[in-house]
């Protein structure tokens, strides 16, 4: 069972089944190896949700016995296609959500010794933002957060993570994902100067340079000044007109500035870039995503966490079958 589990986390379950056919010399196929997957997946989900409850009871999962000198909570969406189209939207993608958990040893401060990552372990749900937080809080009580030297909370600005942060990690550090950040001061400079522009790079490397230094005020003063000279944002004015997607950059940067500080975050020895938990996103996305894919979402949900304990780092899929009851 542990095997079919293994396959069916990694691949599809058409490929599943051959693969398992040629090792075994069976004739299952890959209804057959759906089947067993998302019986052990949903066991998982089972065992996933009754923690939850746990901790809403006031009974959190034990911590590591070691503390972690640096623990970095990141959150971020993929893409799945469901089996039905949104009524609303009329397209069949939706969001599952993923967490990342990752221990750190913190850099000095200098290019030459960027903070060192150890060990990640992972999470991911098509539940709503609410049963996704409680997720990703008992995943960092799992990790060792209240026994961490320092914890910080690191992801982008979509309209759903800065309240997921605020119900579950207030008191944790929250740093805007830079590499999103320098991607939006590169819209306002482009739809200020134009994208084909000769003085459009030169606009966006000066932008950035104020980025990285903590010199968000003035980033902030620049791109107005550019809009200034485009007019106001008119009615008529498309979501992809100039005036429209540089007043966007700028309330970005309003909206988000009280979490770059970059420098300070440099200084402590934190990562400021997302790259990880997006890593962690595309691992997700490798299994679920794809054109000829689609999911309803039990099913789904019952392979996000089969593959969610596969890629984790931290050895729990062994420890999972060493101590998982046998399969009825």
């Amino acid at each position: 069972m542990e095997r079919v589990a293994r396959e069916a986390a990694q691949k599809s379950f058409d490929e599943a089944a051959k693969s398992l056919n040629m090792d075994w010399q069976t004739t299952w196929d890959g209804k057959q190896i759906q089947r067993w997957a998302e019986a052990v997946g949903d066991r998982m989900v089972q065992e996933r949700e009754a923690e939850v409850m746990a901790y809403k009871q006031g009974r959190r999962p034990a911590c590591p016995a070691n503390e972690t000198a640096l623990l970095v909570i990141g959150v971020d969406g993929g893409r799945v296609q469901g089996r039905e189209k949104n009524p609303d939207t009329g397209s069949r993608w939706r969001e599952d959500k993923v967490c990342t958990v990752s221990s750190y040893i913190p850099g000095d401060g200098t290019d030459e010794h960027p903070p060192q990552k150890l060990l990640t372990t992972h999470v991911a749900t098509m539940q709503e933002c609410h049963a996704f937080g409680k997720l990703a809080r008992i995943e960092a009580e799992r990790r060792g957060i209240r026994a961490a030297v320092k914890t910080i909370f690191l992801g982008d600005c979509g309209n759903w993570i800065d309240p997921l942060h605020d119900r579950e990690f207030p008191s944790t550090p929250r740093i805007a994902d830079y590499e999103q950040a320098v991607e939006h001061l590169w819209e306002g400079a482009k739809a200020a100067l134009g994208k084909d522009s000769p003085q459009t790079p030169q606009l966006a490397h000066a932008l950035e340079n104020q980025l990285y230094h903590g010199r968000v005020n003035r980033l902030i003063e620049r791109l107005e000044a550019e809009a200034s000279k485009l007019g106001p944002v008119g009615e008529e004015d498309g979501a992809e007109h100039p005036r429209r997607v540089l007043a966007g950059a700028i309330g970005y940067f309003r909206r988000n500035k009280e979490h770059m500080n970059y420098p300070e975050y440099r200084r402590q020895g934190w990562p400021i870039g997302s790259g990880n938990t997006e890593a962690g996103v595309k691992q997700f996305n490798k299994r679920v995503k794809g054109t000829e894919q689609f999911w309803s979402e039990p099913g789904v949900e019952t392979i996000l966490a089969l593959r969610g304990v596969w890629i984790s780092q931290d050895d729990r899929w062994r420890r999972y079958w060493n101590s998982r009851a046998a399969y009825n």
